[in-house]
């Protein structure tokens, strides 16, 4: 059963089509990498799923609603209760512990609980890491820090911009694993990438270029539960 579609949509900027007339399916509990040139439309394509901006033109169904009509509070509520969000960049609040960071996302849309954003940290090999600011952890430890984050609130779509981008090797296969694991749990993600390995990680890659989808490519060496070392 399909989670999310995008049916024929295009973005458009003056004369300019960051996305033209693309449409793309993703079945509940699927991984799946989106990979492209710089300029490709993947940004474009993020953050349409994210809830981030609407297209052009075209439809976006989310669990069989179409959410490219709604109102820009309307899809912040929507991306609040059913999307998890990993970037490159980590966006972590610098004068809050890791433990606070988590909290802000469940503020923002219930009751912060210090246990269970606690038991979150633990999910990724973080709990004693708990109370450091983010200036006091490594790279790898603050994206582990975003996917507790983007997991706390049990959301529907884990989507995830380049979130390996700024890692070492041993740190990108401890996010890799946390996905795999999430996976195998039946979380539906996708990964937003410019890496062949992590593009290789999921099941199926769609490659866009010039606005367009390219090709989609199933992953024949996919293995459900994978451990990378």
């Amino acid at each position: 059963m399909s989670l999310l579609e995008l049916k024929n949509i295009s973005k458009i900027y003056g004369e300019l089509k960051a996305l033209d007339n693309v449409s793309v399916h993703v079945d509940q509990g699927e991984w799946v990498a989106i990979m492209g040139p710089s300029g490709s439309g993947k940004s474009t394509m993020m953050n349409i799923i994210g809830c981030m901006d609407k297209p052009s033109l075209g439809e976006v169904l989310l669990d069989g609603v179409d959410i490219s009509k709604e109102s820009s509070r309307a899809l912040t509520n929507i991306r609040r209760d059913k999307i998890g969000l990993i970037f490159q960049q980590f966006h972590m609040v610098n004068y809050l512990t890791a433990v606070e960071n988590i909290m802000v996302s469940q503020y923002y849309h219930s009751m912060p609980d210090e246990k269970e954003a606690l038991e979150a940290l633990e999910r990724v090999g973080l709990r004693d890491r708990a109370h450091h600011l983010p200036s006091q952890l490594s790279g790898g430890e603050q994206q582990r820090v975003c996917v507790a984050r983007a997991l706390i609130n049990h959301p529907e779509l884990i989507l995830a911009d380049e979130p390996t981008g700024n890692l070492d090797e041993t740190n990108e296969n401890i996010v890799l694993n946390l996905f795999s694991q999430l996976h195998k749990e039946g979380t539906t993600l996708i990964v937003v990438t410019h890496d062949p390995e992590v593009a290789e990680a999921a099941q199926r890659t769609i490659v866009l270029e010039h606005g367009r989808v390219a090709r989609e490519v199933i992953n024949e060496g996919f293995i459900e539960g994978r451990q990378y070392v």
